[in-house]
């Protein structure tokens, strides 16, 4: 179709949207038709518009550079004949007056409204009924900010890949131009529309009644802070800092209203260890009930912070696909907990877990399928662990291959060695041109049984010979696959619809073949997520540390402003 016929295919299409809004009772006023615009608007707003859309900047805007939105902007204005999008009889329309509505709102949902112009379309408004000649101007700086605010609001306001997440957001994209000028500029309804595009999971309205919940606290202020201590206070010990203890857990609802305690006295008694257990629980703490360093460092952490968590977890809900073809597995990494979905997006399962460690060997955030499950799996050796650990090893104790139970084989697993490392294979080592694996067995590094999405990170669930490590409150440990606390309990939950049960599961881990591989029925989607807020339907909210410095970036990236990076 060439360009004629295309700007005419979206002129009809756009009259019978507007035949359809005159004849809906909801419909406020007539909107015309580009074809009706056209002949009454000057070929100066026209010739304008082009200019704007072609420059992919305008100065008038809080963010002046659209380069990003260039395109989709030009787009639109084909299809109007570039005649104005948002103006009816020379006045901002009734969709347009809604969107700077949701603009000035849109703290709510995450947001920053100055980055929409929120505070400078009352201005423009005055301006235009003064200056008919500002028409092409405001038009596009208007749908400059649409397609921001619906492409925000939609999938995030920066692709996850830019932090090397291996989230797709691609699919999810909105054809832009048809979207707004089809969809939002003649909605009955523009708030019912924008609430269609966000993300339908229960998780993300949690989080935005958090949200709403913590901005109200912040605006309160945060009190004087709680006093710091030389050691952990427990019931019955003296505390010059009760009474600020006290305010700050009635502030943040960990302690009820009413309750009686010895505040006065300087007195940590049961009433304020069992708000603090409280809070440490929703912290991701030790839940002791003991008043220690750590946590009364969480509990001077500033409410605009908690606010600025809450916001970067919205950003990411926008990221996740819209629906899932199976209930997913998702592992929090700052968290350190694994759940398990059900089709009502209820939780059916809940355990702890082991990530990789900060800064050395990190757990990539990405989605994936998981396709299979290995019991008593070999644990073939990542290369760089070969590379900074066994090479070292074998270079100092020539029985470093039987006493770790681990053997060298070829590409394709036949076995060269399980004892001595001539001078030969340390060279095939060090190249990579040979691989190193542990056998099976209680003292394998996975522990008794994998779980496989195969993904390029070669990152995996599995079990660990060292389960000590679940009873920590920070879990990162490994060299970035995920352990497991009840990896029997997941296992039969995968393949009952295979007859499995978590007994038979364990029997398979215990005493079954070595590597044997039990196919899912449908592949399981798996999402390793990095969210350091996260709103239970109970009301409670729990706030993680950012282990990774992921929501340092994040916050990094979204100072500078728009146009943000998309890879």
């Amino acid at each position: 179709m060439d360009c004629g016929a295309r700007r005419l295919f979206a002129s009809l299409v756009l009259g019978a949207l507007v035949a359809c809004s005159h004849s809906s009772p909801q419909t406020a006023a007539p909107v015309e038709s580009p074809q009706e615009q056209s002949s009454a608007v000057s070929p100066a707003i026209s010739a304008r518009l082009h200019e704007i859309a072609a420059a992919g900047r305008l100065a008038s805007l809080r963010w002046p550079d659209f380069s990003d939105y260039r395109a989709h902007l030009e787009h639109a204005y084909e299809s109007t004949n570039f005649t104005p999008i948002w103006l009816y009889r020379g006045e901002p329309s009734r969709q347009a007056l809604a969107l700077v509505q949701a603009w000035k709102d849109s703290r709510t949902k995450g947001l920053e409204p100055e980055e929409y112009d929120a505070s400078r379309w009352g201005a423009r408004i005055a301006e235009l009924k003064a200056d008919a000649s500002r028409a092409a101007d405001f038009d596009a700086a208007f749908t400059v900010c649409a397609m921001r605010y619906v492409s925000d609001l939609h999938i995030g306001r920066v692709d996850p890949k830019h932090f090397k997440f291996g989230i797709d957001i691609g699919e999810k994209k909105y054809d832009l131009p048809q979207f707004v000028v089809s969809k939002l500029a003649h909605a009955d309804d523009v708030n019912s529309v924008l609430a269609g595009i966000e993300p339908p999971y229960l998780g993300y309205r949690n989080t935005e009644k958090a949200l709403e919940h913590y901005e109200v606290l912040a605006a309160q202020g945060d009190g004087s802070p709680v006093p710091g201590v030389t050691k952990a206070i427990g019931i019955g010990d003296g505390y010059a800092g009760t009474q600020a203890l006290t305010a700050r857990l009635l502030l943040l609802g960990d302690l009820t209203p009413g309750a009686e305690t010895n505040a006065g006295a300087g007195i940590f008694d049961e009433p304020l260890s069992s708000a603090v257990q409280r809070f440490q629980v929703r912290h991701g703490l030790a839940a002791d009930g003991r008043l220690g360093k750590e946590t009364v460092r969480q509990l001077n952490v500033p409410l605009a912070v908690r606010v600025t968590q809450l916001e970067n977890a919205l950003e990411r809900w926008r990221w996740l696909p819209p629906a899932f073809p199976q209930p997913p597995v998702v592992v929090n990494v700052p968290e350190f907990v694994l759940r398990v979905f059900n089709a009502q997006e209820q939780v059916t399962m809940q355990m702890n877990v082991v990530v990789g460690r900060a800064i050395a060997t990190e757990t990539p955030i990405f989605a994936d399928q998981m396709r299979y499950i290995v019991f008593r799996p070999y644990w073939n050796i990542p290369p760089s662990i070969v590379r900074k650990e066994i090479l070292p090893g074998l270079a100092k104790d020539s029985n470093y291959l039987p006493r770790k139970r681990m053997e060298i084989t070829d590409r394709s697993g036949k076995l060269l060695t399980a004892g001595a490392v001539s001078s030969d294979l340390m060279q095939q080592l060090r190249r990579g041109s040979v691989m190193v694996r542990q056998r099976p067995g209680a003292d394998n590094s996975l522990g008794l049984i994998k779980f496989i999405f195969p993904n390029s990170s070669n990152v995996y669930l599995h079990s660990t010979p060292a389960p000590q490590l679940f009873a920590q409150s920070r879990r990162d440990f490994s060299h970035g696959c995920i352990r497991l606390e009840r990896p029997a309990e997941l296992a039969g939950y995968l393949l009952a619809d295979q007859g499995w049960t978590e007994q038979k599961a364990t029997d398979a881990m215990q005493s079954g073949q070595d590597n044997r591989q039990v196919n899912l029925s449908h592949p399981v989607p798996v999402l390793i997520l990095y969210v350091t807020a996260v709103a239970e339907q109970d009301g409670s909210v729990h706030f993680f540390d950012d282990i990774y410095g992921h929501d340092k970036m994040l916050e990094q990236v979204l100072a500078k402003g728009p146009p943000y990076p998309v890879q």
